[in-house]
């Protein structure tokens, strides 16, 4: 058993983010509050059997609009495929899908908050199902809002000198700045999405904006919100790459030299920064990729989720870690038995303003 694997709670958070001083116009997170709760917060284990959540299965509700569209990454302005940084053998994609799922629960003309997804389409099928269940509960504790679902794929390969490298683990604003300003405005112009929401909107709130991922998709969940908290504040990671990923040659090699393993190294990111506002899930599997390694080799996934968590209940965050035994790296049984429990926690408290 490792270190970490223990029940644990924090304690009661509000997501109430103080306005700065300065002309700043005030924005919706400046008098926007939540009372979440503590219930679900802390340290979990779950399996070695695991089954399905049958809110994650297709239960018969009504079934919202799915929207398929792509986008050229050579129309990009932060991500064109171009970087110095990129591996030549390492094949980078010409453009990338963008899988849209809006719930039959949405309003068109209400602001929706929304869940970006890594690796589209992913574990959309399962975000599908929970929104068409959970968005309908009339368990209070067991809700979901009418979020839209947006799954970006990434720009191809894997590991240091590849798009997807550079995209999720690289430590910067630069991806969720790509989300922001580039793939959040074409869904809501794409034509087809227009046709049927002719007046589709999105929260401004940021925390009304969720992202997720696995692997280096969680390590870019985590950066998403650590580096632009006024972006996005809820972020959900399953087998968080947080070891040292990031290209070599990158510019933050500079100030992380080590990558994502500098949120739990000697530099201790998380807990020697000032708390910021956000809603953080974690897991990791017992064999997670590289589950022997010893520290120095910087790539140790268990340790590195271990000490993620660590340094998050340490700094006090708002954060839930889901330990799960007998299984491994991004195991879609983890997904298809947490799934549903971990979106009703990252939600929770969550209304419009």
């Amino acid at each position: 058993m490792k270190s970490m694997v223990r029940l644990t709670s924090t304690c009661c958070f509000i997501a109430l983010f103080a306005i700065p001083a300065g002309d700043r116009p005030v924005s919706a997170a400046d008098t926007y509050s939540e009372k979440p709760g503590t219930e679900g917060n802390g340290n979990h284990v779950v399996g070695p059997d695991y089954s399905i959540d049958p809110d994650l299965t297709d239960r018969g509700n009504p079934k919202g609009k799915f929207f398929e569209f792509s986008m050229p990454l050579a129309d990009s302005k932060i991500f064109p495929g171009t970087d110095s940084t990129l591996d030549p053998k390492k094949e980078v994609r010409k453009e990338r899908k963008i899988f849209v799922y809006i719930p039959a629960a949405y309003v068109d003309g209400t602001k929706a908050p929304i869940l970006v997804t890594m690796d589209g389409p992913s574990r959309l099928d399962l975000v599908r199902n929970a929104l068409d269940n959970l968005t309908i509960s009339k368990d209070p504790k067991r809700t979901l809002p009418a979020f839209i679902a947006i799954a970006v794929q990434n720009g191809g390969n894997d590991g240091k000198g590849s798009e997807r490298g550079l995209e999720y683990d690289t430590m910067s604003d630069r991806f969720a700045r790509f989300i922001n300003d580039e793939v959040l405005p074409a869904v809501l112009g794409n034509e087809k999405i227009k046709a049927a929401y002719p007046q589709i909107a999105f929260t401004e709130n940021p925390w009304g904006k969720a992202v997720m991922g696995c692997s280096s998709g969680g390590a870019a969940a985590l950066t998403m919100g650590w580096f632009r908290p006024d972006l996005f504040r809820r972020l959900i990671t399953y087998s968080g790459t947080f070891v040292d990923q990031q290209d070599d040659d990158a510019a933050e090699e500079a100030t992380y030299p080590l990558g994502a393993w500098e949120y739990h190294s000697s530099m201790k990111l998380i807990e020697n920064r000032e708390k910021k506002p956000l809603r953080i899930f974690t897991h990791v599997a017992e064999n997670d990729l590289r589950a022997d390694d010893p520290e120095e080799t910087y790539h140790n996934w268990v340790m590195a989720n271990e000490r993620t968590a660590a340094a998050l209940e340490a700094k006090g965050y708002d954060y839930r870690y889901v330990f799960s035994r007998a299984t491994r790296h991004c195991d879609r049984k983890v997904f298809e038995h947490t799934l549903a429990d971990t979106l009703v926690w990252m939600w929770r408290g969550y209304h419009a303003e």
